[in-house]
């Protein structure tokens, strides 16, 4: 039997990015060898929206949602209809696939809400969900939360020998012993990897043979580095029979402040993520639902240069990691580095507090991502450019100093 202590102990926020404050080990000082590293705080736990700020004019348009009084506080639960329209239409040009606005797509509290709401309709006691591992970490908390069982799908991103990592065997085996519903990430968080369109293809085949249920994150779609080909689940020609899809104006963009995230899929999906919307939050927040008016309508250039800011910083802290060692898959889109750390005197759960405490850099466990990678460390390089490089110099020296 499942208990409520049990339900809630999978959530493990304690460790999950944001939470670093509650970390305040008390033998940490016993543990530390050598003085603090001089350094400004960078927190690599999250990107920096003063390095690079929200769409321009979100606040002017967020002010013109909220002097719009009722009519746009009090929305249907999916969504204002008219935002609605203009998502389908941006959203079904981004991913060649048409979108019925008023049946297949719903406005949610953050892509956080969406993947809540998503597997919230989809999961119940006892159902197989396949997990990438790794992957985004709540994936796999929320599939527990919901009493199903994780069915874990092991991603080789070491080496770029592999057809992009996903063993596709392995992934039909477990749909074939009875997995029901399969949740992952394109690109993959925490290393930034990019599934090939024949990778894609086959998911797709193989999900519509064995009746799955699949819901894909393509949160850093719109974030792709040079030479990176994108093929989006839902335009592919052999579809599951339930696909949802998660988006959202935020760590691109900069807009997470604004929780917006976007669903869009299988109408029975999308109906029941509606019901149970209305009971957890009722809406995506009235007022800031005007913000996705900028969604892709960001001035001429505005995301060309923010992809460059990025692929700059990417391959100078690539370098930099690399120098020493230290394996770091290139990332194809998104804003994450997964450096693998050599063999340490202290465990990862100490290291990463002592990052903090000794070198003022936040990092997330890599354990948060998959349970076994107790060598590895996140970063979200969305960073100021020179704090960033700074900081994981200080990475090295930390490894430097803790290394067996």
């Amino acid at each position: 039997m499942i208990t409520l202590d049990k339900k809630f102990e999978a959530l493990g926020v304690h460790n999950a990015p944001g939470q670093e404050v509650r970390q305040n080990p008390t033998d940490l000082n016993t543990m530390m060898i050598g003085g603090i590293l001089d350094g400004i705080p960078v927190d690599f736990s999250h990107g920096d929206v003063d390095a690079f700020p929200p769409i321009p004019e979100s606040d002017k348009i967020w002010k013109e949602g909220f002097d719009k009084g009722g009519a746009q506080a009090y929305t249907e639960y999916r969504g204002a209809l008219e935002i609605r329209n203009e998502l389908a239409k941006r959203l079904g040009t981004f991913t060649h696939h048409p979108i019925d606005a008023d049946s297949e797509l719903i406005i949610t509290s953050g892509t956080q809400g969406a993947l809540f709401l998503a597997l919230g309709v989809s999961v119940t006691f006892k159902t197989k969900v396949a997990v990438v591992e790794p992957d985004y970490f709540a994936n796999r908390k929320l599939v527990k939360f919901f009493g199903g069982e994780v069915v874990p799908i092991p991603l080789r991103y070491q080496g770029v020998s592999t057809e992009n990592g996903l063993d596709l065997d392995y992934l039909e085996e477990a749909f074939r012993t009875g997995t029901k519903v399969f949740v992952f990430s394109t690109p993959n968080n925490p290393t930034g990897l990019v599934y090939s369109p024949k990778t894609i293809r086959a998911i797709g085949k193989l999900c519509n043979k064995y009746d799955i249920t699949v819901i894909v994150d393509q949160l850093y779609s719109r974030l792709q580095y040079s030479g990176t080909t994108y093929t989006h689940l839902c335009a592919c020609e052999i579809l599951p029979k339930n696909l949802i899809t998660i988006m959202g104006p935020s760590k691109t963009e900069s807009l997470s402040g604004f929780r917006l995230g976007v669903a869009f899929g299988t109408a029975k999906l999308i109906d029941r993520m509606e019901s149970l919307q209305a009971i957890v939050s009722l809406r995506a927040a009235g007022y800031n639902q005007a913000v996705l008016h900028t969604w892709f309508q960001e001035p001429s250039g505005w995301m060309t240069s923010r992809i460059s800011a990025h692929e700059a910083l990417r391959d100078e802290l690539l370098a930099i990691f690399r120098s020493a060692n230290l394996h770091t898959t290139t990332p194809q889109a998104g804003s994450y580095l997964f450096p693998q750390l050599p063999e340490l005197t202290v465990d990862l759960k100490t290291f990463v507090c002592l990052l903090r405490y000794q070198a003022n850099v936040t990092v997330t466990p890599g354990s948060e991502f998959d349970p076994a990678c107790t060598d590895r460390i996140r970063l979200n390089f969305s960073q100021d450019h020179r704090a960033a490089v700074a900081a994981a110099k200080r990475i090295l020296r930390m490894v430097e100093i803790y290394h067996l």
